[in-house]
């Protein structure tokens, strides 16, 4: 997004000068599809696998207990290696990243395909998060410096944020046609051809960087900690809700996470040229993005699941139903994330990102008061489509809006901590929720399981409602918008 406080006509037409000159792009328009189109792919890896887990675990042999780890290997790699992906765009280059976050995406879902028993699998989709851990800050880092402050800007945050928002949901309606057709490896394979076709044409569409910086080097130590940190940390939120907070892997997890981290901080304040410019932390967006990120994830992020359990347990859908009943909050999303450039350009990202919160906020509620046993899915759509509208403009804006001031050689690292905070606040969100839901469903079956699982998902998505309006609140501490007397807006 923009830097809300240089608001005049010459702020927009120039690049922070601390920065150097923006990327640009020859093809600005097949160049944005491209960056898009790779958001795409990372929020489709991350939910396509939901609906195809019956399957999964029924063909591959995983217990109960292991069949978690299908999604969440994803997010703990992905998790673990952002801070490290950030950096690495900031030192090599979005490009080279971003090439090299989709060989790794490809090579990653034909080994998950080609998977015959859980290891394996699990492998694959660790490595699926490396890659995504990789690709994202190399997007968003090419969409944060390669389009013009103000409208432009705007406007391509509009269309990668379409893409990663109604990714979410089409991620569970491509997973339900194509396990209802071709089973659950083709949810592996179809990333074969979209993330290699994505590599080879970012090579003409994407410009090397002209200008390399020099003197600068890759902060091992603290790589090492942060990545072991994150993802231990991680580890422990994705299993807790499993195994219990108390288990001793939990704990062990958590507690080697919380050193590790801590050690990170240390090694940074005495590096020279550290991973994490610890400086970047008390700029005030950064700051409050990497807030409203946690909370978002952990709010809007988790609802997705959670409508999952209720289609299918409640309401007896099967993996393409499921995928079908997601179609409308899709374009729902669509819709929100157009809206919501649009807002940010004529009333600026702080007014349109609490705007679209409180919509959203709205949208859950509505959601959590229709769901019933016997209610049908029209009940639902008003709803779902005020969700959607709130839930695809918030997250095209909340990425713009954490790394607007930052520099152009720092892109990558804020953006890996804006979605290091996202990653992280999803896992404890869906712990807290998923506790909330099942508390009293162990052990039920039949109608009491139905009504029981009911109440269970009504109450958690009433603590989620409750969690956005806490993040429209943490919202406010955006930078706001100044106008000058020429009415330029951000």
């Amino acid at each position: 997004m923009t830097n809300e406080t240089t608001l005049s006509a010459p702020a927009v037409a120039s690049t922070d000068r601390r920065a150097g000159p923006a990327t640009g792009f020859r093809r600005p328009a097949a160049a944005l599809a491209l960056l898009a189109f790779a958001q795409l792919i990372i929020s489709l890896d991350y939910n396509i696998v939901y609906v195809a887990l019956p399957q999964i675990g029924s063909t591959l042999g995983f217990s109960a207990q292991t069949l978690q780890w299908v999604v969440s290997a994803y997010a703990v790699a992905f998790g673990g290696f952002l801070l490290l992906g950030g950096r690495a765009v900031d030192l090599f280059g979005p490009r080279r990243l971003f090439v090299l976050g989709l060989a790794v995406y490809a090579v990653a879902s034909l080994a998950g395909g080609l998977a015959t028993a859980p290891l394996p699998l699990v492998a694959a989709r660790a490595a699926q998060g490396l890659g995504g851990a990789l690709l994202f800050p190399a997007t968003l880092a090419l969409v944060s410096t390669g389009f013009a402050e103000g409208r432009e800007r705007n406007r391509a945050y509009a269309v990668w944020g379409t893409a990663g928002g109604s990714g979410m949901i089409l991620g569970s309606l491509l997973g339900g046609v194509l396990t209802d057709a071709f089973g659950w490896t083709a949810v592996f394979f179809v990333n074969v051809p979209l993330a290699g076709a994505a590599a080879l044409l970012a090579l003409p569409l994407i410009p090397r960087r002209t200008a390399r910086r020099t003197g600068r080097r890759f902060d091992v130590a603290g790589a090492l900690t942060a990545t072991a940190g994150s993802a231990l940390l991680v580890f422990a939120l994705v299993q807790a809700p499993e195994s219990g907070w108390t288990a001793l892997p939990v704990l062990a997890a958590a507690v080697a996470g919380v050193l590790f981290l801590a050690a990170f901080a240390v090694i940074e304040v005495r590096s020279a040229d550290p991973l994490l410019p610890l400086k970047l932390l008390r700029r005030r967006d950064l700051g409050t993005g990497a807030l409203v990120t946690f909370l978002y994830m952990g709010t809007f992020g988790t609802l997705l699941y959670f409508l999952t359990v209720y289609f299918q347990v409640v309401h007896g859908y099967d993996a393409l139903r499921t995928g079908l009943a997601f179609l409308v909050p899709m374009a729902a999303i669509v819709a929100g994330s157009q809206l919501g450039g649009r807002l940010a350009t004529a009333r600026g990202p702080r007014t349109a990102m609490i705007a679209s919160l409180v919509v959203g906020g709205l949208g859950t509620l509505l959601v959590g008061v229709s769901l019933s046993t016997g209610g049908s899915y029209l009940a639902l759509l008003p709803g779902l489509i005020v969700l959607g509208i709130g839930q695809g403009a918030g997250y095209t804006l909340m990425f713009g809006a954490a790394t607007a001031a930052t520099p152009a050689d720092q892109q990558g690292v804020a953006s890996a901590v804006a979605s290091t905070t996202q990653q992280v606040g999803g896992a404890v969100g869906l712990a807290v929720l998923v506790a909330v839901a099942g508390a009293a469903t162990s052990g039920l079956t039949g109608e009491a399981l139905r009504t029981a699982t009911t109440e269970g998902v009504r109450a958690a998505v009433f603590v989620a409602a409750a969690g956005i309006a806490l993040t429209a609140l943490a919202a406010l501490g955006f930078t706001p918008t100044r106008r000058h007397n020429t009415g330029t807006a951000a």
